[in-house]
């Protein structure tokens, strides 16, 4: 299969990359190389602000009413095209294809919310407020916004930047993330192909040298981050100096406590559910439960249904969880499982040395679970807050 090399997209187009480092993106259930992402040079970068800069000013006099049937428009190629986004999510980041067509659904709801924008720009009028003053509120436009996205949710975490901020009469600059960003990139074609115009919503590639340059310029008003803590506190940190607006959403972990009177095989089902979809690579992924008093009689029941869960390609659709994202992240794992039985954690379930017939070269790591986990353990310390 020919590796494709993936495009910035520019001024309402796709633009090939002159740099020369390149990062592969790959399948995690096969290692097969299947395109290969730019990291982009300083002058590329510069060039996607640019353009987002200039469209401004056009954009943000076009209509409510024209940018609503362009979300109106984009909604609907989304949902005609959710088979195809939901293959390219599989195919670079290993999550089920229901899992993946899920996704695509949880970020066409954003968009669909971006159709109301007619109603959600209205502003505010207070008569007499005081005596003979008048107060209203507008709702305007700041100007260029920029988003960095997780590889978690290559579809879902760009909706919930992108279409609200060009609906509500702003450009922006997207960076996706370097390890699975083909479906991002259609969802981009497929927001040109709705009618957004040149320069409202340009792409780029790369590293932390590119995030950081996001952060830096002055040009771009907003910018929103969704990854781990320790480069979300670093980009806040940038940010704020360069006078912009930040929204950090980083190092999310869940938890869950079980009291005694929740429903048994409805707090069972949701527990596996959360735990092990996406293969726990997401913020709602449970990583601790607590099981309160009776509760505790449920582990055998949970491990068992733990046990009843099948890891596989993510094109199987009988699989219950796919690879993980990478080789390293594999590693992490099966290294904190390690961890956890140095420390006493009792190993009710092993996923390492999970075998997927066909797919020898995956990333997996079956369904594991511990139990007397305390406090101190720092296996604890780093599945929640690490």
């Amino acid at each position: 299969m020919a590796v494709r090399d993936i495009p910035l997209f520019i001024d309402g187009k796709p633009v090939a990359s002159r740099t020369d480092q390149w990062r592969d993106v790959v399948n995690p259930a096969t290692q097969e190389v299947v395109a290969r992402v730019p990291m982009c040079p300083a002058d590329e970068v510069e060039r996607a602000i640019e353009s987002a800069r200039q469209a401004f000013g056009e954009w943000r006099k076009t209509p409510l009413n024209k940018r609503m049937r362009i979300m109106m428009k984009l909604a609907a190629l989304i949902r005609e095209h959710t088979g195809e986004l939901a293959a390219l999510i599989t195919e670079e980041h290993g999550k089920t294809l229901p899992d993946a067509e899920g996704e695509v659904g949880r970020g066409l709801e954003v968009v669909e919310h971006a159709c109301s924008i007619t109603s959600l720009q209205l502003g505010e009028v207070a008569e007499n407020a005081a005596s003979e003053v008048d107060v209203y509120t507008l709702h305007q436009p700041l100007g260029v916004g920029a988003g960095i996205t997780a590889f978690n949710f290559p579809i879902m975490l760009p909706c919930f930047m992108f279409p609200l901020a060009i609906a509500t009469g702003n450009t922006f600059v997207l960076k996706p993330s370097e390890q699975d960003p083909s479906s991002t990139m259609r969802l981009v074609e497929l927001a040109h192909e709705a009618g957004v115009p040149p320069g409202v919503l340009n792409v780029v590639h790369g590293g932390p040298e590119v995030a950081n340059q996001l952060a830096d310029d002055t040009r771009i008003k907003a910018l929103s981050f969704i990854g781990s803590s320790r480069v979300g506190a670093l980009l806040y940190e940038r940010a704020a100096k360069a006078g912009k607006r930040m929204q950090a959403m980083m190092g999310a972990k869940n938890h869950c406590v079980v009291m005694p009177d929740a429903n048994r095989s409805q707090a069972i089902n949701s527990l596996l559910g959360s735990a092990f979809g996406a293969a726990g690579q997401r913020c709602m992924a449970n990583s601790v439960v607590v099981l309160v008093g009776e509760a505790r009689a449920w582990l055998d029941e949970l491990v068992e249904g733990a046990r009843g869960m099948r890891a596989g390609s993510g094109t199987q659709r009988e699989a219950d969880l796919g690879p993980l994202v990478s080789p390293q992240a594999k590693a992490r794992v099966e290294g904190l499982i390690a961890q956890g039985e140095r420390e006493g954690a009792t190993l009710e379930l092993d996923g390492r040395g999970y075998q997927v017939e066909g797919y020898s070269e995956g990333n997996f790591v079956g369904p594991t679970l511990f139990s007397n986990v305390t406090a101190e353990m720092q296996i604890y310390r780093e599945e929640i807050f690490g």
